[in-house]
């Protein structure tokens, strides 16, 4: 039996979808099952609740051979961390109760963030809270997604720009969610695996934010520029939408991380995966923008 968390979330669907068509049973946990694909309820075991809950996760992994594990984002927590952790807690109980033997977990790339790198340091928490129950462990460790220049969009299409912390001129680690997703299902499905080990996940571009730029004019056939946003503007943007004090010092945090290079030394040494820049925005970001 194989557990996912988050079946309708950007990573946990693609997660699913790729699942459907094995022999393995799949149980899912979900908060709106009918957010769910006719024929994944169909074809699965739909647990409804949260993946927070003690007693969902605890009646979920009952059975359960390997997990996929996401913590959600919460932008109104007070204690970014606390998130992670408080969330991840009852997950290992029901790991160690149950003798779960494998988990898959979306993580970070990064080296130096096990403190004050915000979003990173605490997802470097999570996966050791996971470690430590024994379990056969896969920490995914992503770079930046590259999903997250959807939600400027319109910004691109309207004003021909978008906007990052990221200095723009410095290369930023990147990766597709079809690709996280991708690894996730194939290790989820392997059996033989043991043991505990980080799996860093970044596409074949050693692209700076300009570089992004240029790729998008030409994938939209229009221009568009990259704007540096300074870290203070960045954190009073995050807490303009609703985003809590620490979740937004938490974003200023991991950004000036990957700023100061958290991701170079990992980004160097990883086994590229399949979806380059270019192709993601020919086949996602392109849509996105001329819908």
């Amino acid at each position: 039996m194989i557990v996912i968390t988050t079946p309708t979330g950007q990573i946990g669907r693609q997660v699913l979808e790729a699942l459907l068509d094995g022999d393995q049973p799949v149980r899912v946990i979900a908060r709106d099952p009918s957010r769910l694909p006719a024929r994944a309820r169909e074809r699965v075991d739909v647990l409804t609740g949260s993946h927070g809950d003690p007693d969902v996760v605890m009646e979920a992994f009952a059975g359960a051979d390997s997990v996929f594990w996401l913590v959600p984002p919460d932008s109104r927590t007070d204690n970014v961390e606390d998130h992670y952790l408080n969330w991840t807690r009852p997950a290992c109980e029901a790991i160690t109760r149950h003798g779960v033997k494998r988990v898959v977990a979306v993580s970070t790339l990064g080296t130096g963030i096990e403190k004050n790198a915000g979003h990173l340091t605490a997802s470097v928490a999570k996966d050791e809270l996971l470690r430590s129950t024994g379990v056969g462990f896969r920490a995914l460790r992503a770079g930046a997604f590259m999903e997250n220049l959807l939600g400027q969009a319109e910004t691109m299409r309207s004003q021909g720009e978008f906007f990052l912390p990221s200095a723009a001129d410095r290369v930023l680690a990147t990766i597709a969610t079809r690709d996280i997703a991708a690894t996730a299902a194939r290790l989820l499905l392997d059996d033989s695996w043991t043991g505990q080990e980080g799996v860093p996940l970044v596409s074949p571009d050693r692209i700076s934010p300009d570089d992004m730029a240029q790729i998008i004019s030409e994938v939209l056939e229009l221009p568009v520029r990259c704007r540096q946003v300074p870290l203070d503007a960045y954190k009073e943007m995050a807490l303009q939408r609703g985003a809590s004090e620490a979740w937004a010092q938490g974003l200023v945090d991991m950004a000036a991380a990957q700023i100061d290079g958290a991701y170079d030394t990992e980004h160097q040494g990883a086994q590229p995966s399949p979806t380059g820049f270019r192709q993601w925005c020919e086949e996602v970001l392109r849509p996105a923008v001329l819908a």
